[in-house]
């Protein structure tokens, strides 16, 4: 069985390189067109040439592009509703705490009513 693992990770890496390279949009891809990478990703697939190849050199990786947030502390405006709510659990916590405290005087006042 482990002699086809070495065929079975080259099929894979072939099989996610043609894929990632299908679903790229065109102004992501650099260097080649898209329909060259995808010709070289075939041809060259089997000695691995083709798939490393794209993954390393064919599509604009880092940054997002078009404006899109990678991850939620890259956008500003969610780092901003953080403080939003924040200031609303506060509230609600006061407000919690006030009833508490109403609560524990009204059942100390019932304590005493009952003992006197």
């Amino acid at each position: 069985m482990l002699r086809y693992l070495p065929f079975l990770l080259v099929l894979a890496l072939w099989i996610y390189a043609f894929i990632d390279c299908l679903n790229t949009p065109e102004e992501e891809v650099k260097g080649l067109p898209k329909v060259v990478w995808i010709i070289i990703i075939l041809l060259f697939g089997e000695v691995l040439i083709g798939p490393v190849a794209w993954l390393a050199a064919g599509k604009v990786r880092g940054g997002s592009p078009g404006g899109r947030w990678t991850a939620p502390d890259d956008n500003p405006a969610f780092l901003a509703s953080l403080g939003e709510g924040t200031k609303k659990d506060e509230a609600l916590l006061k407000d919690w705490e006030a009833d508490l405290r109403r609560r524990e005087e009204e059942l100390k006042r019932r304590e005493r009513g009952e003992e006197a």
